[in-house]
C-alpha cells in the first residue's frame, strides 16, 4: 500500500511539472509573438526556400562576345545622351507669400497617381501656391489598411518628397487647422479638374478663387491635370515634372528594401535578365476591342466592361468589334506567348531569366503558360518574396471579418411567395438562393449574367486594391533597373499611356543606352501570323525580319514615343527637355562615317549640351559599335523555340548543327533598315 501511495504521489508531482512547463512555454511564445514580430518575420525570411529554382543550360556567354552585346549590351548611340533636369538660367526659389494652399485627392492606379503628382507640383509653381500633401484615394484608411501609414506615405517618402522640393514649391504635412475644418464641413470650393487642362484654365479659373478663399481643392481622377506638351517658354516647367518623377517620388523605406532585396536575388545568379510588362487589364483590353482574344467567362467580363464604358461615354465605339482585326492593327496587346516567339527568334535562350511585372494579369497565370514553355526561368514578384516579407511591407493591419450581404431583393421575396401559392404540381422551380459575392481574379464570376451592374467591392477587394500599388511599385524600381525591358502593350483602359510608358520614359532618361524594345504592334502581329502555321521550322529570312524589327525599334521606337505618347504623357518621354549631349558626342558624330547619329538627336530635338562636369571621358567609336548586330556564329536556329524531344529529333540535330555556323544577320547598325 505505502508503494502504491508513493508511486502516485511521484506521478502527481510528475504531471504538476508537466503542467507548469507547459504554461511557461505558452507565455514565452506569447512574449515571442508580441514583442518580437518583425524579428520573426526576419528569421522566416531568411530560412525560406524559395519557389524558384533557376535552371541554365549552358554558360552565359562571355561579356565582350559578339552575342552577349547584342543581346545585352548599351545602344551605343544613346551613350552619350545623359539625364539634366536641372534648372537652367534664373530660377526663384518659391517665396515664402503664397496666394494659397492647394489640397489635391488624387483616383486611379499606380501610374494615374504618379502622373497626376508630377502636374499637381506643376500646378502649384504655376499659381506661387503651397501644397499640402496630396491624398491618394486608393491608400486612405476607410480602404482598410494599415493605419500606420496616412495616405501618401503609404507609398512614398513624405520626408523626401518634401526636402527634394524645397526649392521649387512649399509643401506641407497638413492644411492648417482652420482650413481642415473648413474642408470637412465642405466649405471650401472644389474643382473637379479635366484630364490634360491647360495653364490657361488654372490662370482663368483656378486663381482667381484661390486668391479669394485662400484654399482650393483639386479633384484629379484621369490620371493628369495638366498638358503633357507645354510651350517653349514653358520648359523649365517640364524639367520639374523630371524632378519630381525621377528624384522626389522615392518609395517609402520598406517598399524600397524589399525592392533591393527581390533585385539582389534576382541577380544572385550572375545573369542579365529580361523585364516584361504584360499589359493586360480588364480595362485596356475593353477600350480596345480585344475580348475575343481569350475565351469563354474572360470574353464576357471584357464586353461586360465595355458595355459599361459606353454606357458612361468612355468607348465612342460599338459593343462587338472584330479583335482580329484590331490586332492587325496594332490595337491589341501582344500576347505573352507571341512576345516570348519574338525573344526567341531574337536569340534569346531557353535558360533566360525573364521577371513578369503587373500586380494582375488578366486571364490570370494560365495566359503565361506558353511564356513558361519558352522561358525555364520565368519569374515574378511572388517567386522572389516570402510572406512575411509583405505582410512586413503591408503593416500591421486590422482582421476583416465578412459581413452578412444585403436582405433579397422585393422582386425575388414576391416571387417565392408566388411559387409557394402557386397551384399543383407541375409548377416551375424557385429561383435560385442568392449567392454571396465571393471571387477573385482568376475565380467565379456570375454576376456577369446576373446584373448589367458590377457589384460594389468589399472592403477586403479595396485592400488588395491598396496592396496592388505597393507590387507595382516594387515592379517598376526592377522594371526601371532591368538590363533589357519589353512590353506587350503601352496604353491603359483609357487610351492613355500606362506603366510600362511610365518604365519606358524612366529608363530613357536615368540610363537611355539600357537596351528597351518598343515592338511596333502592328509589324509584329504581321511577322507572326507568317509563321503561325509552322512555328517550329522558322526559315533564316523570318527571323532576320524579326531581329531587324526588334533592333530598329531600339531607336525608331524613341522616335515614335516623341511623335505620340509624349502628346498624352511627358513623362513617358522625357526628351529633350530633361537630357542632354555629351560635348564630345558632337565631334565623334561628325567623324563617323554613318550620318545617322546627327539625325537621330535632329529627330529627337537634342540640341543641349551636357556641362563640362559631367564629361568622364572620350567615346570612342569602334568596330564593335559598327558590328554589334551582326549574330554570333553559334547561335542556333533549332534553339530559337521550343525545345523538342531528343528522341524523336536525334536525326536533326547533324543538320541544325549545320546551319548555326551558316545563319548570320543581315541588319545594319541601329536598325537603319
Amino acid at each position: 500500500m505505502k508503494g502504491e501511495l508513493k508511486m502516485k504521489s511521484k506521478m502527481k508531482w510528475v504531471g504538476l511539472f508537466g503542467l507548469v512547463l507547459s504554461a511557461f512555454s505558452i507565455f514565452i511564445h506569447f512574449l515571442l509573438a508580441r514583442f518580437t514580430q518583425m524579428g520573426a518575420a526576419d528569421y522566416e525570411s531568411s530560412i525560406t526556400i524559395f519557389s524558384w529554382r533557376p535552371i541554365f543550360e549552358k554558360p552565359i556567354p562571355p561579356t565582350n562576345s559578339p552575342s552577349h552585346r547584342r543581346l545585352w549590351g548599351p545602344v551605343k548611340r544613346l551613350e552619350s545622351l545623359y539625364p539634366d533636369s536641372n534648372p537652367q538660367g534664373n530660377y526663384a526659389d518659391p517665396v515664402s507669400q503664397t496666394n494659397g494652399f492647394i489640397f489635391v485627392r488624387i483616383r486611379g492606379g499606380f501610374h494615374e497617381i504618379r502622373n497626376s503628382i508630377c502636374d499637381v507640383v506643376v500646378v502649384a509653381r504655376l499659381l506661387n501656391a503651397t501644397l499640402a500633401m496630396p491624398e491618394i484615394q486608393s491608400t486612405t484608411s476607410s480602404k482598410g489598411i494599415s493605419s500606420q501609414f496616412k495616405s501618401f506615405a503609404y507609398l512614398y517618402n513624405e520626408e523626401q518628397f518634401v526636402l527634394s522640393l524645397a526649392k521649387d514649391i512649399t509643401v506641407v504635412r497638413t492644411l492648417p487647422k482652420e482650413l481642415k475644418g473648413a474642408r470637412r464641413k465642405k466649405e471650401i470650393p472644389v474643382f473637379r479638374v479635366p484630364y490634360s487642362a491647360s495653364p490657361f484654365y488654372y490662370f482663368h479659373h483656378v486663381l482667381p478663387v484661390l486668391k479669394s478663399h485662400s484654399v482650393v481643392e483639386l479633384v484629379v481622377s484621369e490620371g493628369g491635370c495638366l498638358k503633357a506638351t507645354l510651350p517653349p517658354d514653358f520648359e523649365e516647367y517640364q524639367r520639374l515634372r523630371c524632378r519630381v518623377s525621377f528624384h522626389a517620388l522615392k518609395f517609402r523605406q520598406e517598399v524600397q528594401e524589399l525592392s533591393a532585396k527581390i533585385l539582389q536575388r534576382l541577380r544572385a545568379p550572375g545573369r542579365p535578365f529580361i523585364a516584361f510588362d504584360p499589359g493586360m487589364t480588364r480595362e485596356s483590353l475593353a477600350y480596345h476591342g480585344c475580348a475575343e482574344l481569350f475565351q469563354d467567362v474572360h470574353t464576357e467580363l471584357i464586353q461586360h466592361k465595355r458595355s459599361w464604358m459606353i454606357k458612361r461615354g468612355i468607348v465612342k465605339g460599338k459593343l462587338s468589334i472584330n479583335s482580329a482585326e484590331e490586332r492587325l492593327k496594332g490595337s491589341c496587346p501582344l500576347m505573352p506567348e507571341e512576345i516570348g516567339t519574338l525573344l526567341r527568334a531574337y536569340g534569346y535562350s531557353r535558360d533566360t531569366i525573364i521577371y513578369v511585372s503587373g500586380g494582375e494579369v488578366f486571364g490570370g497565370q494560365r495566359t503565361l503558360i506558353p511564356l513558361h514553355a519558352m522561358f525555364e526561368n520565368v519569374i515574378d514578384r511572388t517567386s522572389l518574396s516570402t510572406p512575411w516579407e509583405m505582410i512586413r511591407l503591408y503593416g500591421q493591419e486590422v482582421k476583416l471579418v465578412d459581413t452578412p450581404g444585403p436582405p433579397p431583393f422585393t422582386e425575388e421575396v414576391t416571387k417565392r411567395a408566388a411559387w409557394k401559392n402557386a397551384g399543383p404540381r407541375p409548377r416551375p422551380l424557385p429561383p435560385p438562393p442568392a449567392r454571396p459575392k465571393s471571387y477573385n481574379i482568376e475565380g467565379w464570376w456570375g454576376w456577369v449574367a446576373e446584373s448589367d451592374n458590377e457589384p460594389d467591392s468589399t472592403v477586403m477587394e479595396l485592400r488588395t486594391n491598396a496592396h496592388k500599388l505597393l507590387w507595382e511599385a516594387i515592379d517598376y524600381v526592377i522594371c526601371v533597373e532591368a538590363d533589357v525591358f519589353i512590353p506587350g502593350f503601352d496604353l491603359d483602359g483609357k487610351g492613355h499611356p500606362n506603366f510600362a510608358s511610365l518604365v519606358m520614359g524612366h529608363r530613357l532618361y536615368q540610363s537611355a543606352a539600357s537596351k528597351t524594345f518598343r515592338p511596333d504592334r502592328k509589324e509584329a502581329a504581321k511577322l507572326l501570323d507568317e509563321i503561325r502555321q509552322h512555328m517550329h521550322h522558322a526559315n533564316r529570312t523570318w527571323l532576320e525580319s524579326v531581329r531587324r524589327h526588334l533592333t530598329k525599334t531600339l531607336l525608331d521606337g524613341i522616335i515614335e514615343a516623341s511623335n505620340k505618347s509624349k502628346l498624352q504623357s511627358f513623362l513617358s518621354h522625357p526628351v529633350p527637355e530633361c537630357s542632354c549631349l555629351r560635348r564630345d558626342s558632337f565631334e565623334v558624330s561628325k567623324n563617323s562615317s554613318s550620318p545617322s547619329t546627327s539625325q537621330l538627336w535632329k529627330a529627337l530635338s537634342v540640341t543641349r549640351r551636357c556641362p563640362a562636369w559631367m564629361d568622364s571621358g572620350p567615346i570612342s567609336l569602334s568596330k564593335d559599335k559598327e558590328n554589334e548586330e551582326v549574330v554570333d556564329e553559334d547561335d542556333s536556329v533549332s534553339e530559337l523555340f521550343f525545345r523538342e524531344s531528343a528522341e524523336n529529333h536525334e536525326g536533326d540535330a547533324e543538320v541544325n548543327n549545320k546551319e548555326e555556323n551558316q545563319f548570320e544577320d543581315q541588319e545594319d547598325e541601329g536598325g537603319d533598315r
